[in-house]
């Protein structure tokens, strides 16, 4: 039988080879200079603008991409087409595709006053293409921040042991931003101290479980947890659907996300993320090592070996389960955030440009920060290889546990107890997705911002009555943000969600791909656009064909036509998939219009202005 750790050896390989090579390459061409201002020094605010010591940026940015799609594409699509063409996919893509995106994302917002890449591509197409990819995003962010929420709810129901966890390293990152930023504490002494806390708070986690309502996940049956709310839970919006336990963390997520994007970056995003970001590194480096121990030892609880329920090639149309599936363009759809995705050039060009010490750093942050989460994608697919997976096409409640199972057997190569491995791997998981949705709350600030005009360096409460004000403030506009994601949450809409979700991201890493293509061309006609230009063209082409699948065939044939969905609920969420599936391909279509039209013009007439430039 095939063993495991080729897995992993296939992406080393490449991964090696695209950082050592490919990123040094990319770093000279887009001319990074280390004696260069950055945003985070000119503008300097002590909120938003601050420069950060690089491992500190690199646990923030590391922390704020991967979250639960690189664990949840990866096992669907390993499971449904084989586990060879989902290890190709990011073997391959990962290095060529998706690293350059957050590279060239980031290394743009450097030269663009730390500026999101909707304000970048309305410098040269115009305000209409600079409005259009920032409402694009926002949107964006609001799928984002109610699908992440949605996952975390998920695993705080199935493993309660990870609420009491997550709670206690929150704590712990408030303390640690007033030890370094107030108190000057030393650095490395403090992170001795405080990250020790946080593995701790695993072993505490798994002491005192706690959960709102009774969980509903089987293997709680036999914790003994803290129920800190008495009845079912029924009159909870969305328990019918979800469970009350599960629904009942949701708003919370959100409540939280909403204060921790409010708060200056020093006090919890910041170091919250630079703490969490060891024991991201410890349960995807620990899996790594602990399947390399395993398969030349021979310590694991059972063999490293791939199981016979996945194969190595399902067929273009995958297995039975999943339905009508095609591997073109369906599995790059799947997979995601594991390859590329768009939410990352949001978070460089966001949150990470403005903090930024030293342009040289972009390669390790940008670049190096996208290969770390094909690792994470890779380790999701050898726990799907070591457990196997029953339903391929049960979707996020079905991978999400498979996760923290097979993580947990990898684990006992190390000489882990498999139910603390789980424990633990369950904890990464959350640990990815909690610092993804306050960054994406956070985020969708910035997406407003720059859409009705706010100064570089300057920030606003929105406590008054200013309409703009409350759209963009600090306090006010993430409410504009979780109240529709948590609406969309709670209609029992989750697979219809996730699938858009994923449409959206992919169409937003195609439209970044074309910011910087037309960046690259407005900045020197002799610049070659092979690097951009073509996985910009791939993920246009992918995206539109997923999406084209959703809105006429799953949606107008069977779900309609053929009555797939029963009750008028039902073909009224058809229908507004259909809409807004086809609102996305419009908005795409039309700013690769306006890209390759700039493109064309200043190709062909170097120097001469090619749009009337944003307003902003």
């Amino acid at each position: 039988m095939t063993q495991v750790i080729w897995i992993i050896a296939a992406v080393l390989v490449t991964f090696t080879a695209g950082y050592v090579g490919y990123s040094r390459y990319l770093t000279q061409f887009v001319e990074l200079d280390e004696e260069a201002e950055t945003p985070a020094h000119k503008y300097e605010d002590g909120q938003e603008y601050v420069p950060s010591k690089k491992p500190v940026l690199l646990g923030h940015h590391y922390s704020s991409i991967a979250g639960g799609a690189p664990i949840v594409g990866p096992i669907t699509a390993g499971a449904i087409w084989g586990w060879v063409p989902a290890l190709l996919w990011i073997a391959i893509g990962n290095p060529l595709m998706g690293a350059v995106h957050d590279f060239v994302s980031l290394s743009g917002s450097l030269r663009h006053e730390g500026k999101s890449v909707g304000y970048i591509i309305g410098e040269y197409v115009g305000e209409s293409g600079k409005n259009m990819l920032l409402w694009f995003a926002f949107l964006t962010i609001i799928l984002v921040v109610a699908v992440f929420a949605l996952v975390v709810g998920i695993v705080f129901n199935a493993y309660p042991e990870v609420v009491t966890a997550s709670f206690i390293y929150i704590l712990l990152a408030l303390a640690f931003g007033v030890y370094l930023y107030q108190f000057n504490g030393p650095f490395i002494p403090g992170t001795v101290v405080f990250v020790a806390g946080v593995f701790a708070a695993v072993w505490v986690g798994i002491q005192f479980p706690i959960a709102l309502f009774q969980p509903t996940a089987e293997r709680t049956a036999d914790l003994s947890v803290i129920v800190l709310l008495g009845g079912e839970g029924s009159w909870v919006p969305g328990a019918g659907a979800l469970g009350a336990n599960t629904a009942a963390w949701i708003p919370l997520v959100m409540v939280y996300a909403a204060i921790a994007s409010a708060l200056p970056v020093w006090v919890l995003l910041q170091p919250r993320d630079y703490l969490s970001s060891f024991l991201l590194y410890a349960g995807v480096g620990g899996a790594i090592v602990a399947i390399v121990v395993g398969t030349f030892l021979g310590t694991s609880a059972e063999p490293l070996v791939i199981d016979s329920s996945i194969g190595a090639f399902e067929g273009f149309w995958g297995v039975d389960a999943a339905g009508y599936a095609p591997l073109f363009p369906l599995l790059f759809i799947t997979i995601a955030c594991g390859t590329i995705s768009g939410f990352h050039s949001l978070v460089s060009s966001g949150t990470t440009a403005k903090q930024l010490d030293n342009e040289t750093d972009a390669r390790l942050i940008g670049y190096g920060g996208m290969l770390g989460e094909g690792l994470l994608a890779a380790v999701a697919l050898s726990t799907l290889a070591v457990w196997g997976f029953a339903d391929p096409a049960g979707g996020i409640g079905a991978a999400l546990p498979n996760f923290a199972s097979g993580g947990g057997l990898i684990l006992t190569s190390l000489g882990v107890p498999e139910t603390v491995g789980a424990v633990f791997m369950a904890l990464v998981l959350c640990s990815f997705l909690l610092t993804s949705t306050d960054t994406a709350v956070r985020l969708g600030r910035y997406m407003m911002e720059e859409i009705v005009g706010t100064p570089a360096g300057r920030t606003d409460t929105g406590l008054n009555a200013d309409p703009a004000s409350i759209a963009r403030g600090r306090y006010t506009n993430p409410l504009v943000q979780i109240i529709p994601a948590y609406l969309l949450v709670v209609s029992g809409q989750w697979v219809v969600l996730w699938q858009l979700f994923g449409g959206a991201n992919q169409l937003l890493a195609a439209l970044a791909l074309l910011t910087a293509t037309v960046w690259l061309a407005n900045w020197d006609d002799n610049k070659q656009l092979v690097s951009t230009g073509v996985p910009m063209a791939i993920m246009v082409t992918i995206t539109v064909l997923g999406l084209l699948i959703l809105v006429f065939y799953e949606n107008l044939y069977l779900n309609l036509l053929q009555g797939g969905a029963g009750s008028i609920e039902g073909q009224l969420s058809a229908g507004v998939q259909m809409i807004l599936g086809l609102v996305l391909i419009g908005l795409a279509l039309a700013l690769v219009r306006l890209g390759y039209r700039n493109i064309s013009r200043v190709r062909r007439e170097p120097g001469a202005p090619a749009a009337e430039p944003s307003d902003d």
